[in-house]
């Protein structure tokens, strides 16, 4: 009889599935936070602006990693990246470099949730797959040595492509093909989503439903009314398209654009960087349109009151700034990145300065579905700062890349260059109060000696920690 009443009262404190609330998923590949939620008024984002107003718009989130692969195996396990040891490179898969960890999908899937990938989640399909409810969906094979060359049809439209290839077989850096919306990838992305919300709907069972849209990765390739609702000459140009002032040698820019043609001989001109950021925001537009597709079906189901949304971009980006494209630094044009949760009945149109890192999604998303959060989680859960916009966060967020380690608070950015013994050879100091688009180094500035003694104390004790 007592066992009996123990069950009852245990059954009865926990969320039926009828209550429990389901997860939309969104990650945006090499978004930064160039948007109108942001403040950015040239960009045309409306649907993700849409759920900003609904959420909360994380305005200091950072990614863990600045490389697409690393960062996304990072995010799904919220295991912080060490260098020399896991989640540094594009092809990083969590499954290999932290083995026997749960990921979000794992999580979700074993709490009784349905769980889907669409498109691009964690960098490779075979990664955890045996995580979520059905393989993983990629129109894209990314594990290929040469992904872009070997998927040339699925990428390019334009029979001209096909005559301005580059060294590696990779058509231009940018494509305005007339063609529909469905016939890039990530239109069937949108298509394969909203099916599946469709059969989420029927199950009546919670869902974990991860998309992940490609654009605006390189090539910049999208149908060409997106491209058609921008003019290029009034586009704003990077207003700091200068060298920062006593940049450390190690600090370097990107040569992902190097693999695409049209590149060559008009690197750093004015000419390509009108194209390039034309490219770059157009892209964006489409992929917004696909994320209007998809939030206009869960209204349509019904699904929306009860749906936790969370759109992510998986690291910063340069667009000129610097005379930098592309990410792979610790720059906070590399790491700072799009965060906006929508929770139903917790926030309504927050703008929020906290700090928030990519590895407090994890356990922010246990503690709003009422699942326990694993041991595991390296991060901390920003559910409070969602139910009050004046709740603090953390003090400090940490980023690691191959040669850098970075500790960013509210007013400061610090980082120390390390060669491959693991010895110091280079620091770098900005100040985000006085310069928040980094244009000087003032590591060696004697005004802030007590500074960079305690942020290197700070950093220190963090990686000395983390294991």
């Amino acid at each position: 009889m007592k066992l009996l009443l123990f069950t009852l009262l245990l059954t009865s404190s926990l969320p039926s599935f009828s209550q429990q609330k389901n997860i939309l998923f969104i990650a945006v590949d090499d978004l930064k936070p160039t948007l109108g939620c942001y403040g950015t008024e040239h960009v045309i984002s409306p649907n993700i602006d849409r759920i900003a107003k609904e959420g909360a718009t994380f305005l200091n989130a950072y990614c863990n990693v600045p490389v697409c692969g690393a960062s996304r195996a990072s995010i799904m396990t919220s295991i912080r990246p060490i260098a020399g040891k896991r989640f540094m490179s594009h092809m990083s898969q969590a499954d290999k470099e932290a083995q026997g960890i749960l990921t979000l999908a794992g999580h979700f899937k074993n709490n009784g949730y349905t769980t889907i990938s669409n498109g691009k989640i964690l960098h490779m399909k075979e990664d955890s797959e045996s995580d979520w409810s059905e393989k993983p969906w990629h129109d894209i094979n990314y594990s290929q040595k040469n992904w872009a060359s070997n998927n040339f049809d699925a990428l390019w439209k334009d029979p001209k492509s096909k005559e301005n290839l580059s060294k590696r077989g990779r058509g231009p850096y940018f494509e305005a093909a007339d063609v529909s919306d469905d016939e890039h990838q990530d239109g069937q992305v949108a298509l394969k989503t909203i099916e599946d919300l469709k059969k989420l709907k029927e199950s009546g069972k919670p869902f974990f439903l991860a998309c992940g849209f490609w654009r605006p990765h390189l090539p910049f390739n999208a149908p060409k009314k997106y491209f058609d609702m921008y003019d290029p000459t009034k586009l704003p140009m990077s207003k700091n398209s200068f060298p920062i002032s006593k940049l450390p040698k190690g600090c370097k820019s990107s040569k992902e654009f190097y693999a695409y043609s049209k590149v060559e001989g008009r690197w750093g001109s004015k000419e390509f960087e009108r194209e390039a950021r034309h490219g770059y925001f157009a892209c964006v537009t489409y992929i917004d349109a696909q994320i209007g597709r998809i939030l206009d079906e869960l209204d349509r189901l019904k699904l929306s009151e009860n749906t936790i949304i969370v759109l992510w971009g998986d690291h910063g980006w340069h667009l000129g700034e610097h005379q930098f494209w592309g990410k792979h630094n610790n720059l906070d044009q590399s790491t700072r990145a799009p965060l906006i949760i929508k929770a139903p009945g917790l926030t309504k149109g927050f703008k929020l300065k906290q700090l928030a890192e990519f590895v407090d999604v994890y356990p922010t998303l246990c503690e709003l579905t009422g699942t326990e959060t694993p041991k595991h989680v390296q991060g901390k859960s920003l559910k409070a700062v969602l139910e009050s916009s004046k709740a603090p966060t953390k003090d400090a967020v940490f980023i690691e890349w191959r040669n850098c380690y970075t500790i960013k608070t509210a007013k400061f950015a610090y980082t120390e260059f390390f060669d491959k013994k693991g010895k110091v050879t280079d620091f770098m100091l900005f100040d985000h109060i006085k310069d928040r688009a980094e244009n000087t180094n003032i590591v060696h500035n004697p005004e802030y000696r007590s500074v960079v003694t305690k942020l290197r104390a700070q950093l220190h004790e963090h990686r000395a920690s983390v294991k």
